[in-house]
Parts: structure tokens; C-alpha cells; sequence
């Protein structure tokens, strides 16, 4: 999900002219450019730095110089995000915020929404907040579905799919199709997805229905069971998801009206 802080509109320069060019005055500049690139990175990461300095009209050692020093501060990261299609080379270098980052911006509705979801809870209880967060995922479902649709039957092709789509929306996504081998059969080949990042981990620490709920949408976006190995929530490095690829995805689920019939999500939570 990403944030609504948009992002200042920005003159071509990477400063902005400093009256008198005082010390004072060009390190206060130097500052609001370097809010600029954090600002760009919140909206539109994971973003690369040539893709940045694009935007904002910066020069490559400009915008270089402000990524490295945001990076040292911690409030920004790096994710190598795998390229689409076969060898197409080594992970590209993307942008995220930190969680430090998160907080420099005053990012503070997360402490907002689980003040509220622990209220709904008190209130109506669990069921409720399971109903706020299937009601949340359902736009998610609505976008992806129909890009995923147009993969086509092969769960492959459909895992890709989705880690494109995540990637796009911001959470770092990559997917490594993991063919089973002798004497294994084919038929416990799989994918592994993974999300390097994301944006709502401190609500999915408290509330686990998060990563469960988002768990049950993988499944019914590519067709069968899957199983959630690791969560960034959870403390895991990054949030896995193996997809096993070795039978056709459910008839029920291409077209998406629902979930496979009799399909079982596994969910670690680790």
C-alpha cells in the first residue's frame, strides 16, 4: 500500500539558488533536497537512482551524493530486485525507506491504525478485524486478477505474475522457480516469491490476520495451496512464500470468483 505524502514539485537543479550563498543557507538547501529524494523514494520506491535523478532533475553525482548520505543516516536501503525474464543479468538496485526513514517523515498512521484495529477488537472482536483486513486485500485482488489471469494456466507463469505486480506496488517482490530433481519428482518443483519490504510489517506484528488474509490471496491469484515460510513481521530477513508448481492451478480459481474448493493455507508466521 502506498503512502499519500506526495512529492514537492521540483525546479530542474539539484540545489536551489542560496541568496548570498551563506554556509548556513546552502546547508539548508542541501537539506531540503535531500527531503526531496526521501520524499521520492517513500512515493515511488522500490525506484532506482537513475529513475530518480529523471524525476527530480538531478545530475547522477548529485543524486548519488544524496542517496549515499540518506543511506548512511539509515533512513533508506538498498533492495536488489531480480530482473523480469530469463538472464536478464544481475538484481537492479532499488530504493526503499527504512524504518527509521518511515519515521523521519513523521509516518505515524501505523501507530494510528493499531490503536484503532486493537479498539474495533475490544468492541466487536476478532471477526471484525478479520473483516477490516479481507475488505482491505480485496482491491489488491481486484487489480491483480485480471494480470495474473492473462498468464494462463501455468502456476509459473502465474507466480511471476504476481511478484511483478507486488514489485510495482512497492514490496520489493522477486520469484525463483526452483525445479525438482533426481530422484525427486517433478511434481515437487515450486517458486519461491519473496517480498523484501513491506509497508504495513508493524501491523502485521501485532495483528498476524495481515500476513494470513494475504496468504489466502496468493493462493486463490495463482491457483493452489501455498504456504508462507517467513515473515518480515515475524523477523524473517524477507516474507517467503513457497508456491509448489508441479500440478495445474484449480479450475475454480482461474476467473477468480473465489477460492479453490478444499484449498488449505499454510501460514508459519515466522
Amino acid at each position: 500500500m502506498r503512502s499519500s505524502v506526495s512529492v514537492p514539485a521540483v525546479r530542474h537543479g539539484a540545489v536551489e539558488p542560496v541568496p548570498g550563498g551563506h554556509a548556513a543557507g546552502v546547508a539548508e538547501a542541501e537539506d531540503r533536497t535531500r527531503d526531496r529524494v526521501l520524499n521520492a523514494v517513500l512515493e515511488h520506491g522500490p525506484i532506482s537512482a537513475a529513475e530518480l535523478g529523471d524525476m527530480l532533475g538531478f545530475t547522477p553525482a548529485a543524486v548519488r551524493r544524496h542517496l549515499d548520505h540518506l543511506q548512511r543516516a539509515g533512513v533508506i536501503e538498498v533492495k536488489r530486485v531480480a530482473r523480469a525474464g530469463a538472464g536478464a543479468g544481475r538484481p537492479a538496485r532499488r530504493y526503499v525507506l527504512s524504518s527509521q526513514g518511515q519515521s523521519k517523515l513523521g509516518d505515524d498512521y501505523l501507530n494510528i491504525a493499531s490503536s484503532a484495529l486493537r479498539r474495533l477488537r475490544d468492541l466487536a472482536g476478532e471477526g471484525a478485524v478479520k473483516d477490516y483486513v479481507v475488505e482491505r486485500f480485496a482491491e489488491m485482488e481486484q487489480r491483480y486478477a485480471p494480470e495474473i489471469d492473462r498468464a494462463g494456466s501455468d502456476i509459473t507463469a502465474r507466480a511471476m505474475a504476481l511478484s511483478e505486480a507486488l514489485t510495482r506496488d512497492g514490496y520489493v517482490a522477486s520469484a525463483a522457480s526452483i525445479a525438482a530433481k533426481a530422484p525427486l519428482p517433478a511434481s515437487l518443483s515450486s517458486v519461491q516469491l519473496c517480498q523484501g519490504h513491506c509497508p504495513i510489517q508493524q501491523l502485521a506484528a501485532e495483528f498476524p490476520v495481515f500476513c494470513d488474509t494475504e496468504t489466502e490471496l496468493f493462493s486463490r491469484l495463482v491457483g493452489v495451496d501455498v504456504r508462507r515460510l517467513s515473515t518480515l513481521a515475524q523477523g524473517g530477513h524477507v516474507c517467503t512464500t513457497h508456491i509448489p508448481t508441479g500440478r495445474p492451478a484449480a479450475r475454480e480459481s482461474l476467473g477468480f470468483p473465489g477460492r479453490p474448493a478444499g484449498a488449505h493455507v499454510e501460514s508459519n508466521n515466522q
